[in-house]
């Protein structure tokens, strides 16, 4: 944690109230986001017990399961997700746009650009909190390899139409949520915490309650009682006013109401089974859809504080304006979505269990580097991240006082003019270091030289000053201008070019000996958007 969020989260302790952390907003929201606030079963994560989902905060569809552990009745709850998650995805499929793309001619070996579609736009899914991306990454990993009768008409257990379908998406969701700056999939409570700092522990702004207290607590009410009402507060029936923001229940709604819910909707079903006669099964019918309602009103009831909560929260989001560098983010959002459906549409098989050594180190050194992209970015967008790094000796801002023009040695001497900066900020400067500050959206580059007599900086300007003996109007910094130089780059550089997937050593799973890749599933009608 830096000292600046250190001190904004002693002053949320001091005036009982969350304080910026951020003044835009760092990440991309969607005008219409799917939210989805899932609901699972104590001990077992893999048994969804229900769901709101919607693109409408008024009109939520409400998914429920009344015995979490019978199969058919989780296949049709996710064949209903389905219904509701893969029409959201194929509006966005369709509507492209032209776009310009690098890649490598296969018969000269150079890069050339091509032009190719872009999705316009791209679907997003709002979850509560971080269980939520779990909760969402192990519906994915379930369903994807699910077959249906279609595909293997001996299966005993099929997978309804489109439900591997709807795995492939969320598994896709799930992997683009690990990306630093990916806004495909969020979670709230990351979402608010990275944009303002409360008094409590990151552990406890997972509760997304507890955390929207501290950031708008009601009248006469400090963060801090507001969010200690929001965990703790309980209702006549002992049931919590703010239930958890999902997937995870209250053990006092556990046992008091959910678990003798299923165990009358369980004897409904048996006597149902049992029922000799029609009118005695018409019966007994009623007696199992009246059960049925009983859990579908606990699972609402549960449910619905944390939908009006995200709601709430993206209200909140929505006042902050977006950051410069958001809608660059966001393309590269777009671009990934656009190639998994490309994938999906040319039938490809599902994402592997497991990444081969080449794909698993793509995937690390692109997170690497999106991470440290997204660092600089935030502190190039917000004066707040930037003072942040300034605290820590990463990037400094001063006056100009003085500029003296000299030139490189040399056939053709350029510009090299050195600029006096004083500052009060303490930089890590070493000789000859680079240093960085943004010139119309682009990275200039200076180097320290030393420090004046009284103490300023000395920096050599390298760069973005054009190619002719004077440096081109507004590239140099005069003298009285404020300008902000960092440490770090502004950019950040590709790694080496990896092997492809067939010349892997054998000490990283390539040949000798390598295993026959899984085949894929045949395509049907479901597989395809």
């Amino acid at each position: 944690m830096s000292l600046i969020s250190t001190l904004a989260r002693l002053e949320a302790v001091d005036t009982g109230r969350a304080q910026p952390a951020a003044t835009v907003r760092h990440r991309h929201l969607s005008e219409r986001p799917l939210v989805f606030v899932p609901l699972t079963t104590a001990g077992e994560a893999g048994a969804p017990l229900g769901a709101l989902v919607g693109t409408d905060r008024d009109a939520p569809r409400l998914l429920t399961v009344p015995q979490p552990r019978d199969r058919d009745l989780r296949f049709a709850f996710l064949a209903e997700l389905a219904d509701v998650v893969l029409p959201y995805v194929d509006a966005y499929a369709d509507v492209v746009e032209a776009a310009e793309r690098t890649e490598t001619d296969p018969e000269t070996g150079k890069r050339v650009k091509v032009e190719v579609d872009l999705c316009a736009d791209a679907p997003q899914l709002i979850v509560p909190s971080r269980a939520g991306l779990d909760f969402v990454r192990l519906l994915g990993r379930s369903t994807r390899f699910r077959r249906t009768a279609e595909q293997d008409p001996e299966n005993p257990h099929p997978a309804p139409p489109r439900v591997p379908l709807l795995g492939r998406w969320l598994t896709h969701y799930g992997e683009r949520a690990r990306v630093p700056g990916s806004s495909l999939l969020l979670a709230l409570t990351d979402l608010l915490s990275r944009h303002w700092a409360t008094g409590q522990s990151t552990l406890e702004d997972q509760h997304l309650g507890a955390l929207l207290a501290w950031i708008d607590p009601p009248p006469g009410a400090s963060g801090a009682e507001a969010a200690l009402r929001a965990e703790l507060d309980r209702d006549t029936d002992g049931q919590l006013v703010c239930p958890p923001a999902g997937p995870a229940t209250d053990p006092a709604f556990d046992n008091r109401l959910l678990a003798p819910a299923i165990e009358r909707y369980d004897r409904a079903r048996t006597a149902l089974a049992a029922a000799e006669d029609g009118l005695e099964a018409d019966d007994r019918l009623g007696a199992v859809t009246v059960a049925e309602q009983e859990i579908r009103a606990l699972v609402a009831k549960v449910t619905r504080p944390t939908w009006d909560a995200v709601w709430r929260g993206l209200d909140l989001l929505r006042e902050l304006p977006e950051g410069a560098r958001v809608a660059e983010r966001w393309t590269r959002d777009r671009w990934s979505f656009t190639g998994h459906r490309d994938r999906v549409l040319a039938g490809e098989p599902p994402q592997p269990r497991r990444d081969d050594a080449v794909t698993a180190a793509n995937k690390l050194a692109t997170r690497e580097r999106e991470q440290a992209r997204l660092e600089a970015q935030e502190a190039l967008d917000d004066p707040l991240v930037m003072a942040g790094r300034r605290l820590s000796g990463e990037a400094f801002a001063g006056e100009v006082v003085d500029v003296v023009m000299a030139y490189s040695e040399g056939r053709r001497p350029a510009p090299r003019p050195l600029l006096t900066v004083r500052t009060d900020d303490r930089p890590q400067l070493a000789e000859r270091l680079k240093v960085y500050r943004s010139l119309g959206g682009k990275p200039q580059s200076a180097e320290f030289v030393g420090h004046a007599d009284d103490g300023a900086l000395v920096l050599r300007v390298l760069d973005k000053m054009g190619r002719g003996k004077e440096p081109e109007p507004g590239a140099v910094p005069e003298k009285g201008d404020r300008i902000c130089f960092t440490l770090f780059e502004h950019e950040q550089r590709g790694g080496p070019k990896l092997p492809d997937p067939e010349d892997t050593p054998w000490t990283h799973g390539g040949p000798p000996g390598e295993a026959a890749p899984e085949p894929a599933d045949p395509t049907t009608e479901e597989d395809v958007l």
